[in-house]
């Protein structure tokens, strides 16, 4: 048995155009005793085959998947992640040794001096922003470390959806009709690529790039005709990317740094992405008196949790300024995975009252959207946590019409954290692909998440409302959220808790008014011989499988 599982929809209309009824989906999700997830790109469009399970069918290996996986996304979902940008994965191979490979988008060679000072726009679109890629020397890597089918198979169902076209995903249309994006895509390179899009999505040009790829590897990106046509795209509209710029990109390899969690171990990514703050919330919420347990939410005592919660998530966003490249920087903050330290911290969370940003270390920052993720369980045990973005939605608004690939601008993630940018840095990140054992309880649970800012404290109140407060894997994703965002302000999922938020504002919060909950979990949870998937609601998942 084998399972896929990533953020994607599965509308009823897309399932009877894929000549698959509803029905059958149900009974397979509800009697399979090991439950899978499908990505939604295989049902949205007219094939007789299912992509990723496909790939695993073949015998492909949980890699495999998620690469399979990503490509479609990258057609499906345009507007957070693709070939233009970068990911990390975090990769578990059968015998439980985790590794992180991590493809971030780093600063070219030639950037603006006084970038930083343009932090302040609301989109931050244009080609200064625009990292130098590192996607699919991410997935090369991946792939000669884990792969098993050949690298062209896993472009082969992407290629053909991008020269026969998809139906306009419907989460895709929102975006179109945005009124703040809709006006950037107007005036941006990407008008050519959606400005006149109907019911049907082509990527004629992206195609052909996707082909070449698949024929003659990475390389073809990095040092070949894409990367001289791309280039010259991007010099053309402004930016200073070079064929030196893509052809010295590196992908970076490290052991998965391991937290205790209770019974578990979580295997997080290292600096800059967003782990550590991941691992810092979740042992200040399980330790000392604080200690959680289903009886948690229940009654009165939900306010306490929540509040305290809120309180872990303001000291966590006094640290996020410290997350950096270390690479680059010298700073080292092991220390917020050090229970001396975390145990301070609990200690200055009142049960009763909030505090002033000072009190929390916290200088105001600006939030950030984006990403997409997909999490893999193999037959073999094997596993893939994976995270991909182009950072903002449609990322720096620049499209290559040569070679059909949107760009990132994930320099705007230095945004509020650095003075300044070092050529070869990779700005910080949220994303925190993740990876949990229990050897004692016989589980693994593979989880990450998208929706920039949001990300890591979305996977955090997965995580503790699956682990700790008895839900199951779909109650724990769909279960109502608060955000605290850059400002520490609380902004509440509009079907949470109003008594509890009510209470809540009682102890001195502040309210936001966070008008889009992007915060898109995705997990697979396995318990000895039983899987259960689940593929967030929020942006229309579903999970499906074989």
């Amino acid at each position: 048995m084998q399972t896929i599982q990533a953020r994607q929809a599965h509308t009823r209309l897309g399932l009877q155009r894929a000549g698959v009824p509803g029905n059958v989906w149900e009974r397979a999700f509800l009697s399979l005793p090991l439950v899978t997830v499908l990505h939604r790109c295989t049902v949205i469009v007219r094939l007789n085959h299912r992509l990723g399970l496909n790939v695993l069918k073949e015998g492909g290996s949980a890699v495999d998947a998620a690469i399979a996986a990503l490509l479609c996304t990258s057609l499906v979902n345009p507007q957070s992640m693709g070939i233009g940008g970068g990911s990390i994965f975090t990769i578990m191979d059968k015998n439980g040794k985790v590794k992180i490979i991590s493809s971030r988008e780093t600063a070219p060679k030639a950037f603006k001096a006084d970038l930083l000072k343009e932090c302040s726009a609301r989109l931050m679109t244009g080609t200064q922003w625009i990292g130098v890629p590192g996607e699919l020397r991410g997935y090369q890597e991946a792939h000669r470390l884990y792969g098993k089918l050949p690298w062209s198979r896993l472009f082969e169902p992407s290629i053909r959806l991008a020269r026969e076209g998809i139906p306009l995903p419907p989460y895709l249309a929102k975006f179109l009709q945005m009124p703040i994006l809709k006006e950037q895509l107007e005036k941006s390179t990407l008008c050519e690529l959606f400005c006149k899009v109907n019911n049907t999505l082509k990527y004629p040009r992206l195609a052909a790039t996707l082909d070449t790829i698949a024929q003659q590897g990475a390389e073809a990106f990095y040092t070949g005709t894409i990367a001289r046509d791309l280039t010259e795209d991007i010099q053309a509209a402004g930016g200073s990317i070079t064929l030196e710029d893509l052809a010295s990109f590196k992908v970076r390899e490290a052991e998965a740094l391991t937290v205790p969690l209770g019974d578990y171990t979580m295997f997080i990514p290292p600096p800059p992405a967003g782990g550590v703050i991941l691992s810092f919330i979740l042992n200040i919420m399980k330790g000392g008196c604080f200690s959680l347990t289903p009886a948690s939410i229940q009654g009165d005592q939900e306010v306490l949790t929540m509040h305290r919660y809120i309180e872990a998530c303001k000291f966590a966003n006094g640290q996020k300024k410290k997350i950096k490249d270390t690479q680059f920087n010298s700073g080292d903050v092991s220390y917020l995975m050090q229970e001396g330290f975390i145990k301070r911290i609990r200690a200055m969370i009142t049960s009763d009252t909030t505090h002033e940003a000072g009190y929390y270390n916290v200088t105001p920052s600006l939030d950030r959207f984006g990403t997409t993720h997909v999490s893999v369980l193999a037959e073999d045990g094997s596993a893939v946590s994976v995270t991909s973005t182009i950072n903002q939605i449609f990322g720096s608004m620049v499209y290559s019409p040569r070679t059909g690939i949107i760009l990132n601008n994930e320099l705007a993630d230095f945004c509020g954290t650095s003075e300044s940018i070092r050529t070869g840095e990779q700005p910080p990140s949220s994303m925190t692909p993740s990876i949990l054992r229990s050897e004692s309880k016989g589980r693994t649970i593979i989880i990450g998440g998208s929706g920039g800012s949001l990300i890591t404290t979305a996977v955090a109140m997965s995580i503790m409302n699956h682990v700790w407060f008895g839900m199951n894997l779909d109650e724990a994703i769909s279960a109502p959220v608060l955000f605290v965002d850059g400002t520490n302000k609380v902004n509440f999922e509009k079907q949470f808790n109003k008594t509890v938020k009510d209470t809540l504002m009682t102890f001195g919060h502040e309210a936001g008014n966070w008008p889009y909950f992007l915060n898109v979990v995705n997990a697979v949870s396995k318990k000895n011989s039983c899987i259960q998937a689940t593929s967030d609601s929020r942006k229309l998942g579903r999970a499906a499988g074989y």
